[in-house]
């Protein structure tokens, strides 16, 4: 599953898969000399490039130049804080909760806030049964519906369906449904998307039963042991939000330390050479 001959920390956004799930949905990526992937967009009329979730080269401005784009305003999001070219910032970084998978299970488990491992031990009595299989390339398959009902009404943001399926029809093999099942009914699920070395959690449901048998717990406990034995160096279980204070506390009691993001910047030739 991981490229042994490069365990490289590959951004999502910058991953061949993302690339090529963009493409089935009809975008046309473009890519600056170094094989950074750009996004375009036209917002209010005006064009721009979105470099996402990388940090830009030294010799950006050479590059953009030599293919004909030093005059596009580009958007850079860096997934950490890195040195940027001189740019307008448009909002600073906030921190996302990331998972050190390089220890072992003993490690990762004493890692662990003691509440969190009570209610893991709890799931890991509660006879669920645990599987994990590829998601459906198919923007109508239930776990897709589920997340876009989801996220409607607690008014967050993710990929759409279609994009997320067209993830699952480049790369199935980097696609990872776990579910718990308890009486033969599902009761919890997680998805995650792996690239590089990396996982990263993508999108989550669960039920009233589930909560009660503490199934997300178990559910990203086995997908850490599962990812770790298969050389993954990391898992991002994404950004910590004021408005989600239980979620983070869910996400760093499991172990998951802050990292910081870079922020967004408005790059365009008028500021770069002010």
């Amino acid at each position: 599953m991981f490229d042994e001959a490069r365990p490289v920390l590959t951004p999502l956004m910058q991953d061949p898969a993302f690339a090529h799930a963009l493409h089935l949905c009809g975008q046309r990526p473009m890519f600056l000399p170094d094989g950074l992937m750009m996004l375009h967009r036209r917002i209010a009329g005006v064009r721009l490039l979105m470099l996402p979730r990388a940090a830009p080269p030294h010799d950006l401005a050479a590059q953009l130049r030599s293919i004909g784009l030093h005059r596009t305003p580009l958007i850079l999001s860096p997934e950490t804080p890195c040195p940027m070219p001189r740019s307008l910032r448009l909002r600073k970084g906030g921190d996302r909760a990331v998972l050190d998978l390089t220890g072992s299970d003993e490690d990762r488990r004493a890692a662990l806030h003691p509440k969190w491992r009570n209610q893991l031990k709890r799931g890991e009595k509660a006879g669920l049964m645990i599987t994990r299989k590829p998601l459906p390339a198919d923007p109508d398959t239930e776990i897709l519906r589920q997340e876009l009902r989801q996220a409607q009404q607690r008014g967050y943001a993710n990929w759409p369906p279609p994009l997320t399926a067209s993830f699952a029809a480049a790369a199935p093999r980097q696609t990872h449904v776990f579910r718990a099942h308890h009486k033969g009914r599902v009761v919890a699920h997680m998805l995650f998307l792996t690239h590089g070395a990396c996982a990263t959690y993508h999108l989550g449901h669960i039920t009233d039963t589930g909560k009660a048998l503490s199934a997300h717990n178990l559910l990203l406990w086995r997908a850490c042991r599962y990812f770790a034995k298969r050389g993954a160096a990391q898992l991002d279980l994404g950004v910590l939000s004021d408005e989600t204070p239980a979620l983070n506390r869910f996400k760093l009691r499991c172990g998951a330390t802050r990292r910081a993001t870079g922020g967004t910047r408005l790059y365009w030739r008028p500021f770069a050479r002010g």
